[in-house]
């Protein structure tokens, strides 16, 4: 098929790379040229494994191309997919403004039946919007059909959720659409949920402020563990076993992050609100999460007494491994909690440095982990990367001024810790 996806921000460039792999012939738009740019130079504007191979193969067999014409893209296309930005406004609402906007153009542009399917996160009811906008501003009264899509991909393991995902849900009105749709998915062979535009809409905003809800309960869960002596790392895998409960999203730490959770979270709650419906379960997930990040500074504090001209090593600065993003990373607010207390920092994250200089003021940004270690007071553990588990731990307590670590994702077990000499905390144990 001939697709368009407007947007290549995290979902929009992997969905539209995915699609020209199965064979489909994709058009990336995008409004930011530099980003075009680079793009048709085959540099990546985020760090995702696997992109950029995935990129150039498509690019190189012609499947797969870039513009920032949405006339282009609408002109050569079948199925146009939104998936431009929804930031929160200050109350939590979405700005639903750039949809507004890219809705308005393919209406103008439409010369033939299209297939506009919502791919970024959006408020229920904003498929009746988009309708609404490109019914008015459809001159032509050329025929369309809007479709929800949600998309459900973890930055980090972006291009595998797509190729294998748990299930695809496809909000829609029409049988024209809907054998659309369902063909274009036919080759991942992935149960395919067909629900109302609305349903697809709510599926998403529940799905994510569910997994939310989960980590904020094991996070709450752990702060009693701390206070009796349990270990959270074993309740959370006895109840793991139980099938109505699962084990994923059962990790205690510093607290969630990254764009999807915060925003979603807050995105739901204030639609709930505004149908009148007090959400409050939500608020004080939000809450719990807040407050591990307050909890994290207060170890650190009682650890090492005042926090004044100490100097603290961080490892990991992305909200989670595998990815560049500091949107919403809870390191961004302990860092600078701790700088406020007067404490220099030194830090070193695989993949998210060169976008950290640009949000961090006062930091020392280290070659690696052990660079980190040299001369810090601890060293603290925010982003649990594979070669953080991995690290010469002989060689960090030589390096460290005192041999303290307080682990943020409970990636080393506090025994081993305690014999090797070093003075540990994790979370929840």
């Amino acid at each position: 098929m001939n697709i368009a996806v407007i947007g290549s921000g995290y979902v929009g460039l992997v969905t539209g790379t995915c699609f020209a792999d199965l064979g489909n012939k994709v058009i990336c738009v995008d409004n930011d040229e530099e980003k075009i740019r680079l793009l048709k130079k085959n540099i990546m504007p985020i760090y995702e494994p696997g992109l950029e191979e995935l990129v150039k193969r498509n690019v190189k067999e012609k499947r797969l191309s870039f513009t920032t014409s949405i006339e282009e893209g609408v002109r050569k296309s079948k199925v146009i997919f939104i998936a431009v930005g929804t930031p929160p406004k200050k109350g939590g609402e979405a700005d639903l403004s750039y949809v507004e906007a890219v809705s308005k153009e393919i209406a103008k542009n439409m010369k033939s039946y299209k297939v506009i399917v919502e791919k970024s996160t959006v408020p229920v009811e904003t498929g009746e919007w988009v309708k609404h906008t490109i019914k008015i501003n459809n001159r032509k009264k050329v025929p369309f059909d809007v479709v929800s899509n949600p998309e459900f991909l973890k930055e980090g393991s972006a291009i595998h959720d797509f190729m294998n995902p748990d299930r695809i849900v496809l909000g829609i009105e029409s049988k024209r659409a809907e054998k659309i749709m369902t063909e274009l998915y036919k080759p991942l062979k992935a149960p395919i949920i067909i629900t109302d535009i609305k349903s697809a809409e709510i599926i998403k905003h529940a799905s994510n402020a569910f997994l939310a809800t989960k980590i904020s309960f094991i996070n709450a869960v752990a702060n009693l563990c701390e206070k009796t002596g349990a270990d959270v790392l074993q309740v959370a895998e006895g109840m793991g076993y139980d099938k109505r409960i699962g084990r994923a999203f059962l990790n205690a730490g510093i607290g969630f992050g990254g764009f999807c959770f915060p925003k979603d979270l807050a995105a739901f709650r204030h639609i709930a609100q505004k149908l009148g419906y007090n959400f409050n379960l939500l608020k004080e997930v939000e809450r719990i999460n807040e407050a591990q990040k307050r909890l994290i500074v207060k170890k650190i504090e009682k650890t090492l007494w005042n926090l004044n001209h100490k100097t603290i090593g961080i490892l990991g600065l992305s909200f989670k491994p595998n990815t560049d993003d500091l949107r919403y990373a809870p390191s961004l607010d302990i860092i600078k909690a701790l700088q406020k207390e007067g404490a220099r920092i030194k830090a070193f994250d695989p993949a998210a440095m060169e976008k950290a200089k640009q949000i961090l003021k006062r930091v020392e940004f280290c070659q690696d982990a052990y660079e980190v270690a040299k001369k810090s007071d601890c060293l603290v553990i925010l982003t649990e990367w594979n070669e953080f588990k991995e690290l010469d731990l002989k060689k960090i307590k030589r390096l460290l001024k005192i041999p303290v670590i307080i682990d943020g994702r409970n990636i080393y077990e506090p025994e081993e810790m305690k014999k090797m000499g070093f003075k540990y905390q994790g979370i929840g144990r």
